[in-house]
């Protein structure tokens, strides 16, 4: 993956995307994740594991909502991660991760993921510059291990919004009472380290590109969710599956004590 400098990319949609014609695509978009999610849990060979990354506000739980929300529940599972427990610490730092990884026929949701290891407790300095290499890694061969050995197909998004937009999502909380059970006075800390925050993405994106990384404009939610429901669908026509057929029929001798 090109050397990436997030402060140069965009944040919202091209302007060749239209409000209201994505939206329409989005939808039919839907009806397809549906019948595709179906057959991927029928098949039984595949599993798919969507990894959302991203500053707080950056619209996670949108997309975990309108993106996956519309599949059966029995194929999607959505797993967060936040601060680790006093007994996850005690492991190492993929354990709690690892338990949660998609099973043949599954769709794994990651709202944060594995690289809250390397992102938030870098940017703290909680854990030093040589144990961060290490991690890169781990997460290098935990991904390779998914992908080469259950087939594994891996999504990586990191949903990219402005600052600006950040700004106006957060004080959104503290106003608009159906937002409010959002509100954490820590965000707006975190907030003021979002410079610092980019520089460590950006060296996640050079140190773990094994699985590439998507970088999606996510000021405009209406593209974000586009753009991503778009990439699961296309991943999964991909895999050219197909309904399992009925087994053969046993003969008679085969029924005969």
């Amino acid at each position: 993956m090109p050397t990436v400098k997030l402060s140069s990319l965009a944040t919202t949609a091209p302007q060749k995307f239209g409000k209201e014609q994505t939206k329409e695509q989005f939808r039919r978009i839907q009806d397809e994740l549906d019948d595709l999610q179906n057959l991927l849990y029928a098949e039984h060979k595949h599993s798919l594991l969507v990894v959302l990354q991203g500053m707080d506000a950056s619209g996670k739980d949108g997309v975990i909502r309108n993106v996956f929300g519309m599949m059966n529940p029995m194929g999607v599972q959505v797993q967060p991660f936040k601060a680790p427990t006093e007994e996850q610490m005690d492991h190492d730092f993929l354990w709690r991760i690892h338990q949660h990884a998609p099973a043949k026929g599954m769709i794994q949701v990651f709202n944060r993921s594995h690289y809250e290891d390397v992102l938030v407790q870098r940017v703290h300095k909680w854990v030093d510059e040589k144990t961060i290499k290490r991690r890169f890694d781990a997460i290098n061969d935990f991904e390779k291990l998914l992908t080469e050995h259950n087939d594994t197909h891996i999504l990586k998004f990191y949903l990219h919004v402005s600052p600006e937009e950040q700004k106006q999502r957060l004080e959104e909380r503290t106003q608009d009472p159906t937002k409010m059970w959002k509100y954490n006075e820590k965000d707006f800390a975190e907030a003021k380290l979002f410079k610092t925050y980019w520089k460590a993405y950006e060296d996640v994106f050079e140190n773990c590109n094994k699985v590439p990384w998507i970088i999606v404009p996510a000021d405009q939610n209406w593209y974000k969710e586009y753009v991503i429901a778009k990439t699961v669908r296309d991943t999964l026509k991909s895999l050219k599956m197909k309904f399992p057929k009925l087994p053969a029929p046993k003969n008679n001798e085969d029924n005969k004590s």
